[in-house]
């Protein structure tokens, strides 16, 4: 087997988010569902932008962050995304690799800018999402370079990278490289609207292709179109090694074959913003299961992460996650 050269090698959409606080009355002006992620165009980017009050523009993805989380925690981690030569690329690239992550995508010289992701965050914490992919739209197969997966204990992959043509085909032969070098396929669901999108494609893949699924409660009854959660559970259960599924604030339960755990969320003082919950649980998560820990604590792992990301602005950790684990975990 090649040398582990990284814990885990993340592969999603490399975009920066722009994040401004709005009353319902904002998203219901623009036709915007509450807690979802919709793709738009470029044109109904720029004009929501418009009428988005002060934002922060923070380097983002889901993938990004959950390997932003990994490294935070002391992971060897590296990231394939596509972003063009502009001033958003320079920016994603900067913040990641500043991170310690290896990030080596080749930038794209032409065609559509650097994606972003317009994050509107109402009174309640919960965070809708307008997302214009851009660059992401061209990664491609020619950007996974299978000798990087082989050198990765885990490839973790979003569910969003199912929407473009191209990204599928990366995400294809990301997984086939990594089984084939004996390592293990995470996946995360993203988001319900995205399964929604290509439940049979999921299916497919998280009952042959996936080691380690990440999933919150709507996300995993959608993708059985179950009505409850319980139900779910007994489903996935049988379909891939390990299913960590996040509850809010349930917390969360980790289900491999009969083996199941109930977590409750690690506490918070306040929820200000819940981008990147999900996210920064699964890089808690992961860092654990490649430290060797049992599938219990790499929940708690993911717990404290998460609530450190919900308990301020923005989708990545604003202390090193290290500290708060080893505290945690001492």
């Amino acid at each position: 087997m090649t040398e582990t050269r990284y814990d885990v090698v993340g592969i999603g959409n490399a975009i920066v988010d722009v994040l401004a606080h709005a009353e319902d009355a904002f998203l219901q002006e623009h036709g915007l569902a509450k807690g979802t992620m919709t793709l738009i165009d470029a044109e109904t980017a720029d004009r929501v932008y418009a009428s988005m009050g002060p934002a922060v523009e923070c380097s983002g993805g889901s993938a990004a962050n959950t390997i932003a989380a990994l490294a935070s925690l002391g992971g060897r981690a590296a990231f394939v995304g596509k972003v063009r030569d502009d001033q958003l690329g320079a920016i994603f690239r900067h913040d990641i690799q500043t991170l310690g992550v290896a990030f080596n995508t080749a930038p794209a010289a032409d065609g559509a800018p650097t994606a972003r992701c317009l994050i509107v965050v109402t009174p309640d914490a919960q965070r809708t999402m307008q997302t214009y992919l851009g660059a992401c739209v061209d990664l491609g197969p020619d950007d996974i370079d299978p000798d990087v997966i082989a050198a990765a204990g885990i490839t973790y992959l979003e569910g969003y990278l199912w929407d473009p043509p191209h990204a599928k085909a990366a995400f294809v032969k990301a997984a086939q490289a990594a089984h084939q070098a004996d390592r293990m396929v995470s996946l995360s669901l993203s988001d319900s609207f995205c399964v929604d999108r290509h439940r049979a494609d999921f299916l497919d893949l998280v009952n042959h292709h996936v080691d380690v699924l990440f999933a919150n409660e709507e996300e995993i009854t959608s993708l059985y179109e179950v009505d409850s959660f319980d139900e779910a559970l007994q489903h996935v259960r049988h379909h891939c090694q390990v299913a960590a599924l996040t509850r809010s604030d349930k917390g969360s339960v980790v289900v491999s074959g009969d083996e199941v755990h109930v977590i409750d969320a690690a506490p918070v003082a306040r929820v200000e913003d819940t981008t990147g919950a999900g996210d920064a649980y699964a890089g808690g998560f992961l860092h654990g299961l490649t430290r060797g820990a049992d599938l219990a604590a790499c929940a708690r792992m993911g717990g404290v992460c998460a609530a450190e990301v919900i308990s301020h602005f923005g989708a990545r950790p604003e202390v090193p996650l290290s500290d708060l684990v080893a505290h945690e975990f001492t």
